[in-house]
């Protein structure tokens, strides 16, 4: 008889990405340009891949500051703008994208809400907000998704953004 043998087996949770897988995502995901349409057609890709999986989200698309897209589907809630407005603003300051950050505090050995001495209230460091990067610009936005788990989030919004960029190139 094996050591494993009548023992439940161990729960797998989904793979957490690495800081470095994390940062190579940022490098490939960025824009040549990123206008009022832009904006306007990667929100509506995120609406239409949220609607195939019934995702009950929010979706958001900031640029300098002000927002160009908005839509919630049915199953969000006024509680996923305020978690997009901190997951946002984690963007802003850092100019990374919110789940990142976050692993960046945790690969520490710490939190962000402990570390980072910022308002919890008004900054998340939680999946689900990515930069809009722009060749030779830099950060000028960011496109942030809640509703789901924070992994499912920030995964959510890459794979919209790969699609998108995909169809630029």
């Amino acid at each position: 008889m094996t050591h494993n043998q009548g023992l439940t087996p161990k729960f797998h949770p989904e793979l957490t990405p690495s800081v470095e897988e994390l940062e190579a995502q940022e490098r490939r995901l960025v824009f040549r340009r990123f206008s009022h349409d832009d904006a306007w057609a990667l929100g509506c890709l995120l609406v239409e891949l949220a609607r195939e999986r019934q995702a009950p989200v929010a979706i958001d698309i900031h640029r300098a500051g002000q927002q160009l897209f908005h839509a919630a589907l049915p199953g969000s809630t006024p509680d996923n703008d305020a978690w997009i407005a901190r997951k946002r603003r984690v963007v802003e300051r850092y100019g990374s994208a919110s789940y990142l950050v976050g692993a960046r505090f945790r690969a520490k050995g710490t939190t962000f809400e402990e570390s980072s001495r910022l308002d919890p209230d008004r900054y998340a460091a939680h999946g689900g907000s990515f930069p809009i990067t722009v060749e030779d610009v830099g950060v000028i936005g960011a496109v942030t998704v809640s509703g789901l788990p924070q992994l499912q989030d920030h995964k959510f919004v890459v794979e919209a953004l790969e699609e998108f960029l995909s169809r630029q190139r």
